[in-house]
């Protein structure tokens, strides 16, 4: 429990830092005998409603914060302080979880390269463990195999700051601004924060004002919700074993 709230933790911190998008300031960690808490500002947050827009574009910022610091060091020459520093790679600096699952963060130069061995292969293990499907079995290497094509070279990917967890329940609003909990953040591929719906209209058409999408954004959405779907399915038994099962061949049938 500790581990999994020092991950919340360190990402609350990082987003508190950006001062883009609304978050709950992280206060203090602490146990008492076998139990945990995670004690933190308290926000009276509401629903999404009204702030969906505004969400959108601040999700956005967000995701070019980073590409933003890379520009501004290479106008300065150098790096000014940690809070202002462009990160180069892929990861993170702690582990962080997804329900109680954690993710491996261990830094990478590639996002494929991270996205299918920090993220896919340890659900894909999980499940083949517990459940020995035979169908995951034999999907998974013919699944990584196709991956590189959804992902060609002038396909540009710079890390950006994720949420990690983004779904409508760790989204609300606060007063006249929207605010965002739970975070599970890495530094990684924007297009992985928009995974998961369901979200209104005016939402994404304010995010793809300022990232537009790049060609074959949803081919890669089904890469991306695919690993949420193995989740579930590690989280909440094998009721949501065909759903993934399904999406899997339906990204490698989509590259035959």
């Amino acid at each position: 429990m500790i581990r999994m709230y020092e991950g919340e933790r360190a990402s609350l911190e990082k987003l508190h830092e950006t001062n883009i998008i609304k978050v709950p300031k992280p206060i203090k960690i602490f146990s008492r005998g076998e139990k945990s808490f995670f004690v933190m500002e308290y926000l009276a947050i509401n629903s999404l409603q009204k702030q969906a827009a505004c969400l959108g574009k601040k999700l956005a910022q967000l995701h070019i914060h980073n590409e933003k610091l890379q520009a501004l060091s290479s106008r300065n020459g150098s790096f000014v302080g940690r809070s202002s520093q462009y990160i180069q790679k892929f990861g993170f600096d702690v582990t962080t979880c997804c329900g109680f699952l954690p993710m491996n963060n261990e830094w990478e130069d590639d996002w494929l390269t991270f996205y299918a061995r920090n993220r896919l292969q340890p659900q894909i293990d999980r499940v083949i463990s517990t459940y020995q499907d035979r169908n995951v079995l034999s999907l998974w290497p013919e699944l990584e195999r196709v991956l590189p094509k959804f992902f060609p070279r002038q396909l540009k990917i710079t890390p950006a700051l994720l949420h990690g967890d983004f779904w409508v329940g760790n989204t609300g609003e606060t007063g006249s601004e929207p605010c965002v909990v739970d975070p599970a953040s890495t530094y990684g591929h924007s297009e992985f924060d928009l995974a998961l719906p369901p979200f209104p209209t005016e939402f994404h058409t304010a995010y793809h004002k300022v990232i537009p999408k790049q060609p074959g954004f949803d081919k890669r959405h089904k890469i991306y919700i695919l690993f949420y779907m193995l989740n579930r399915w590690n989280h909440l038994g094998s009721g949501y074993g065909p759903t993934a099962v399904a999406k899997m061949r339906e990204i490698c049938s989509l590259m035959k």
